[in-house]
């Protein structure tokens, strides 16, 4: 073999050495992200799972013009009162912002609600664009994507 033949391929196999060396990090870190966000998938897929509540009951106090969403949480993932939303008509309500008031069991101080306890959302009718009233439907969605909704009815005491 001349030289020219022994040079050719010692060019070609260190050509190959480093286009493994840049291939095979890129390979790993991909192979780890879609991993990882297969893990995130089904991280999210079992909180879902886990995830149960029920609006048992909403009422739109005539005299004080105050919708008051009650709901249960029957699952077994605690939930935070602030990350849920609420829906009243067509509108979005942040229960975590200013127009909202939340009590857990009656605990205005917690923004945590665990299993068995009873989240209370209360609504002032002049910080929604909506008319709220007998009939008006609302729904209540926590951070999981589930969501439970009940139908309005008025009282006045």
């Amino acid at each position: 073999m001349g030289v020219s033949v022994s040079a050719s391929t010692a060019i070609i196999v260190a050509g190959l050495f480093f286009a493994f060396t840049t291939f095979y990090p890129v390979a790993a870190n991909g192979l780890d992200r879609v991993s990882d966000a297969q893990h995130g998938v089904n991280e999210r897929a079992l909180e879902r799972q886990n995830t149960e509540f029920a609006v048992t009951n909403a009422t739109f106090n005539t005299t004080t013009d105050t919708l008051t969403v009650n709901a249960t949480n029957e699952g077994a993932v605690g939930l935070v009162a602030g990350d849920a939303t609420l829906v009243v008509g067509n509108e979005y309500v942040d229960v975590g912002g200013p127009n909202a008031t939340t009590t857990v069991d009656g605990d205005g101080d917690t923004a945590l609600w665990l299993g068995d306890e009873t989240l209370t959302v209360r609504v002032s009718q002049g910080d929604t664009t909506t008319t709220i009233g007998e009939g008006t439907r609302v729904v209540l969605v926590v951070e999981s994507g589930v969501r439970d909704a009940a139908t309005v009815t008025e009282v006045s005491a």
